[in-house]
């Protein structure tokens, strides 16, 4: 299987998962947004939140597995196992970029 090379910030997100709220919180603009389970979550203290309190929750892998670039926008193909309802699934996590960080962030199925 060959490896996959993510653009930088998208590889520090997924590295910055499997660590702390605020190291992922590290991985975006000041006023990003991130779209997951049908909420929205804007700016840096909002995501933080959300991470912290997925990680309360539920206990996952995630496993990049392909990445598509169409309009500006960086679709990562990831499989992501845990204790959640539905594990594995592929989930589709769709960036946009700017100025080397994450503006936007959209998961889905």
């Amino acid at each position: 299987m060959s490896t996959l090379h993510l653009p930088d910030p998208i590889s520090a997100y997924f590295a910055a998962d499997k660590q702390t709220p605020e190291a992922l919180a590290r991985c975006f603009t000041t006023h990003a947004v991130v779209k997951d389970e049908g909420h929205t979550y804007s700016g840096l203290d909002a995501i933080q939140a959300w991470k912290a309190a997925a990680s309360a929750k539920y206990t996952y892998t995630s496993e990049p597995t392909a990445l598509e670039l169409r309009e500006g926008c960086h679709t990562v193909t990831s499989r992501v196992a845990g204790n959640f309802p539905g594990s594995p699934v592929d989930l589709r996590y769709h960036f946009r970029l700017e100025r080397g960080l994450i503006a936007s962030l959209e998961i889905s199925v």
